[in-house]
């Protein structure tokens, strides 16, 4: 493996992660930035809370193309340039940090997930589709949006391992990065694990109202008793 190549490359997938898609799309469309709302987490969830689908679509397809482009430039380019599967991995590993702790954001980032996915499938279309398939079962059975993520990631890795020589090549620098993405996952999900484990986790579809407001209450004004 080229290690000059791969770092040039890395750097390159950092920067494009680092892209903050739910800020650009939000003032492009007139919205309120997701930072200042909701959860206050640059991305395509919080960007729902705004109450338009539309920008939250637009927000979910970047966020994942930027996850997906550098591991599949370098499938597709790599070759020449000593870049291998393993490159792959590492590059859409330096995406999906990019995205987590994004330079442009002084490094507050989102959570990571639609990245994740873009990453997934850039290194095969079967591992994406898995992922996506788990999710969306967690997703539609408790209709917790966090719990469908946490649990995708911890099975991620058992699912490569399980699927590897079958429906996808195995190596091992790939399910090292996958396991990084994995930790890294769980840890930005460590207070919606914390809201889940005492039960307070909103499900989604729940509280739609007043989602896109600030969380403080306004101060009441308090009536002076006549003596």
């Amino acid at each position: 493996m080229n290690w000059s190549y791969l770092a040039l490359a890395a750097l390159g997938a950092y920067l494009l992660g680092s892209i903050p898609f739910a800020v650009v799309v939000s003032r492009v469309m007139g919205l309120k930035d997701p930072r200042t709302f909701g959860s206050g987490n640059p991305g395509a969830t919080n960007v729902l809370r705004s109450g338009s689908k539309l920008a939250a679509i637009l927000t979910l397809v970047l966020d994942a193309v930027k996850g997906w482009l550098p591991v599949a430039l370098v499938g597709w380019y790599g070759a020449p340039y000593g870049l291998w599967e393993g490159a792959q991995a590492l590059v859409g590993l330096a995406a999906f940090v990019g995205h987590v702790w994004p330079v442009f954001l002084r490094f507050k980032g989102g959570k990571g997930v639609a990245t994740a996915v873009g990453v997934l499938l850039g290194l095969s279309a079967w591992l994406g589709l898995v992922a996506i398939v788990i999710w969306a079962g967690v997703l539609a059975i408790f209709m917790m949006s966090s719990l469908s993520s946490v649990v995708t990631a911890v099975a991620l890795p058992v699912v490569y391992i399980l699927g590897g020589g079958v429906l996808w090549d195995y190596d091992r620098t790939v399910l090292a990065a996958l396991v990084v993405m994995v930790v890294i996952l769980v840890y930005r999900h460590s207070a919606n694990i914390g809201r889940l484990l005492a039960g307070t986790e909103p499900r989604v579809g729940k509280s739609k109202k007043t989602q896109a407001q600030p969380t403080t209450k306004p101060a009441t004004k308090k009536k002076n008793k006549k003596s």
